[in-house]
């Protein structure tokens, strides 16, 4: 068995590996309104009060200062009891407004429904119903989470895929949990901190086989972007990096025609892979196999 050619690679990318459900979670959005639908009812008879309306919304908050944790949501903002406020500039002043436990007064929350548009939304006939409002801001909450699914959808194919030989792979391993787990203190060699914060890096997946680790990256790019390209180059200096190391290697799963953009810095980074897998690997060739090959037991070795 050989490693696949690279065109053929670029010849079998995924469009796509949504489902129906890709595209809303409906069941998150209905619990995420259940959760304030109170509220909103009380804030829908503010609707329409043109005459009156800052007495009747102080009026209200004073009777049932529960509406108030519903006001971040009609923002596109959620917020809860842990991450309760909203920090904003009124002039040169820097304003907080606790929606959860109210402590600002009345005058301040009521300049801040004025001052955000709300008071507008709920008096200028733009509305009829803040539960269905909120149904909408939801769904356009969620369809940002979408990006964030495509990574989950291919992580849960290749759990999935690796689990079919019986193996029980470690999830979002760091360094100290995959030497704590298997051993081989090596990894600790390797400088693997990354983004701004310099977070401990977790791969997606890490399992022990054949007296080898293989640590496991895993994504899906269904359109192109300079990310790509930082992607590839970072993936070739782990693979080099982790795969001279005694009793480590690293697999990197990937797919997606957002690939066909990036396809130079991709085919560069490939060449540096000792295992790039494709979901057309997943449906066609044996892991264990691939494993096999490749590593020191196996006649292939880069």
């Amino acid at each position: 068995m050989q490693k696949r050619e690279f065109d053929d690679i670029m010849a079998n990318l995924k469009t796509t590996i949504a489902g129906y459900d890709f595209f809303v979670d409906f069941q998150k959005v209905y619990q995420h309104v259940d959760d304030v639908v109170i509220p909103l009812s009380l804030l829908n008879s503010l609707i329409g009060r043109t005459d009156d309306f800052d007495s009747a919304f102080i009026h209200l908050i004073h009777k049932y200062p529960e509406v108030l944790k519903a006001v971040p949501i009609l923002l596109a903002l959620r917020l809860n009891s842990d991450d309760s406020e909203i920090r904003v500039l009124d002039g040169n002043q820097l304003k907080s407004f606790n929606f959860f436990n109210p402590s600002n007064t009345d005058e301040e929350y009521l300049r801040f429904v004025k001052e955000t548009g709300l008071k507008e939304l709920l008096t200028g006939g733009h509305i009829k119903n803040l539960v269905d409002y909120v149904v909408g801001v939801e769904v356009g909450l969620d369809s940002n989470a979408r990006k964030n699914r495509s990574g989950k959808l291919m992580e849960e194919r290749v759990e999935a895929y690796i689990k079919s030989f019986g193996i029980t792979p470690l999830r979002q391993a760091t360094k100290s949990t995959i030497v704590k787990t298997y051993g081989y203190p090596e990894l600790f060699s390797l400088n693997l901190k990354e983004g701004k914060s310099q977070a401990d890096k977790r791969f997606d997946f890490a399992f022990e086989y054949g007296g080898e680790v293989f640590l496991v990256e895993t994504n899906f790019y269904s359109s192109s972007g300079s990310k790509l390209n930082e992607v590839a180059r970072s993936y070739e200096k782990l693979a080099d990096d982790i795969n001279r190391l005694p009793h480590y290697k690293f697999i990197w799963i990937t797919d997606g025609s957002g690939w066909e953009q990036a396809k130079a810095n991709f085919h560069e980074s490939y060449s540096h892979q000792v295992l790039l897998m494709t979901i057309k690997d997943m449906e066609s060739r044996n892991l264990l196999d691939m494993i096999g090959e490749y590593t020191e037991k196996g006649e292939g070795k880069n």
